[in-house]
């Protein structure tokens, strides 16, 4: 990832190079870019202009590439009133959502979520956490980009926030599926490599807290027992405990970090780690009994 270009950024570099060859899907994503940014208006001389409110140059340059490639409208050279009406009964009324007739195809859906993306999109620093949204100005419009999105087994939720209708998803996996289908495979493979490196570091993280844990027992334990025995030896005799009971309380002392299966081997005859259970646990209970 380029230091000082934001992930965003760099998914919308990637996504504004990616130009159709098929007709059908530049329609498709032309008219994701003029739902989410586009404008038509007139001139100074009244002649026809169609544009986009659009702040990212790269896209800006996307959009003008499509309009010339698909509709021969050329950026800075006003519209014919004909070229104008060939236009607006493609794409219509810009309030609306768009024209379900452009989204039958797999590909057109995968096209307009494109165009959705570059105009209305962003998505998180991956480092920071998973979150990718797309911001709409109508609830009608969030229902169809929804839909859309969730035709490809990916799931969106929406949410209000102030005017606007947000359209997100906050699980990693369903990121990595919606890039694949908008064709950001540069930025799908940082954001792979990104959540194996979160996944690992994780996994070592709860190992380690784990065997912490497990250590930080088993040196409470020790020390109590090391505690009820010491308190034996001043207060009670080890030379009045029975042989086994005795034995165990001096390998103890002698080897105070010993884990219990250790301890046992150095018994004579040797016990096993349940029988090493059982006899601390009965001086630790003969310990209570003297203290009470």
């Amino acid at each position: 990832m380029n230091k000082g270009m934001s992930f965003s950024r760099e998914v919308k570099g990637e996504l504004a190079e990616h130009i159709s060859a098929a007709r059908h899907c530049r329609r498709a994503e032309l008219a994701a870019m003029m739902s989410f940014a586009g404008h038509y208006g007139r001139d100074a001389q009244g002649l026809y202009t169609v544009g986009f409110q659009i702040e990212n140059e790269v896209v800006l340059r996307k959009g003008f590439t499509l309009l010339e490639k698909t509709y021969n409208i050329e950026k800075n050279v006003g519209i014919t009133e004909e070229e104008m009406q060939a236009f607006y009964r493609d794409f219509g009324d810009l309030r609306e959502t768009v024209d379900p007739r452009f989204l039958k195809r797999s590909c057109c859906r995968r096209a307009f979520l494109r165009g959705a993306f570059l105009c209305a999109g962003s998505i998180s620093d991956p480092k920071k956490g998973y979150h990718l949204e797309f911001v709409c100005e109508t609830e009608d419009r969030a229902r169809q980009l929804q839909q859309v999105i969730q035709g490809f087994d990916i799931e969106a939720k929406i949410v209000l926030r102030k005017k606007y209708h947000v359209v997100y998803l906050k699980e990693g996996a369903g990121i990595v599926d919606l890039l694949n289908v908008m064709g950001a495979h540069v930025a799908l493979m940082d954001l792979e490599n990104l959540r194996i490196l979160k996944e690992v570091r994780n996994s070592i993280n709860r190992r380690v807290n784990c065997e912490t844990a497990n250590i930080t027992k088993t040196v409470n334990a020790a020390s109590r027992q090391i505690e009820d025995i010491l308190f034996l030896r001043d207060y009670y005799g080890l030379q009045k405990l029975p042989p086994p009971l005795r034995d165990m309380a001096q390998a103890r002392l002698e080897y105070p970090d010993a884990p219990l299966k250790e301890l046992g081997e150095r018994l004579d005859p040797p016990v096993g780690k349940s029988g090493v259970n059982h006899r601390l646990r009965k001086l630790s209970e003969l310990a209570e009994k003297e203290r009470g």
